[in-house]
């Protein structure tokens, strides 16, 4: 009851202050579901033999204010992984600065609880925060540089995971690519490097139980959005992991997404 009270908490804080700094008359709410053909965290595969895997979940943006609350669960699509079902609680704040000019600045501070609702608080659940900056206007061509500093940790102390806190550094590229001939449709296409600096997986005791200060992987993907109707969109995504660390993945990883989503 602890880890509930806790997150409540939290998020009628979150709904107080946008009430009393709301610049829209309502929120902005938006539903999703996305499939996988596999399932990764930070690079560790967390259903093993290629099983897939399906993420559901609402997010909620606070009054325009650059406040939103957003939950997600994350279930494999075959048994035996019950362990791993995982339910996010995440409360996030995202602006801009140097605004007008060629660096300029976006950024998106997010905290997470990953809540492993099938097994004890003390066994796998773990918290996040992360921080993210990207800069749309500081290269030519389209191309936007990236950043994130990700700092994981256990949700209660002496647990059985407390040795799998750390950092994980993101750097990233990406662009936005128009294809004429398919009617203007935008690609979005992007590489990130990881620097995983001590943090494990979150897959619900599942992975290393040690993992190396490196880099550790590369992911490069594409994806793309149809809009279906007016609040409907449907975006499917192909990815590409080229994995380093064995700490981490010993072997090279692709996959698909297939999501759609519903705005109010």
């Amino acid at each position: 009851m602890d880890r509930q009270k806790n997150i409540f908490l939290v998020v009628v804080v979150l709904l107080s202050m946008a009430v009393f700094v709301r610049a829209d008359d309502k929120p902005g709410i938006t539903l999703d579901v996305t499939y996988v053909s596999r399932y990764l965290d930070k690079g560790f595969e967390c259903y093993p033999e290629n099983h897939s895997g399906i993420q559901y979940g609402i997010d909620i943006d606070l009054y325009g204010t650059g406040f939103g609350l957003k939950v997600i669960e994350f279930r494999a699509n075959s048994s035996n992984f019950e362990n791993g079902v995982k339910r996010d609680y995440r409360v996030y704040y995202a602006g801009r600065f140097f605004e007008d000019s060629t660096y300029v600045t976006n950024y998106k501070v997010t905290w997470m609880y990953h809540s492993f609702i099938n097994q004890p608080r003390s066994v796998a659940d773990n918290q996040e925060l992360e921080t993210a900056f990207w800069w749309p206007n500081i290269l030519p061509g389209g191309l936007v540089p990236s950043y994130v500093a990700a700092l994981g940790w256990p949700a209660k102390s002496n647990a059985a995971n407390r040795n799998m806190g750390g950092w994980a550094h993101i750097f990233g590229l990406s662009r936005d690519l128009v294809i004429p001939s398919l009617e203007d449709q935008v690609f979005h296409l992007s590489a990130i490097v990881v620097y995983n600096d001590g943090v494990g997986p979150g897959c619900g005791g599942r992975g290393p139980t040690s993992v190396d200060h490196d880099f550790s992987h590369a992911v490069f993907s594409v994806s793309t959005e149809y809009d279906i109707s007016a609040n409907l969109t449907f975006t499917p995504g192909l990815y590409y992991q080229s994995s380093w660390d064995d700490s981490v993945n010993t072997q090279d990883e692709y996959w698909v997404s297939l999501g759609m989503s519903y705005k109010f």
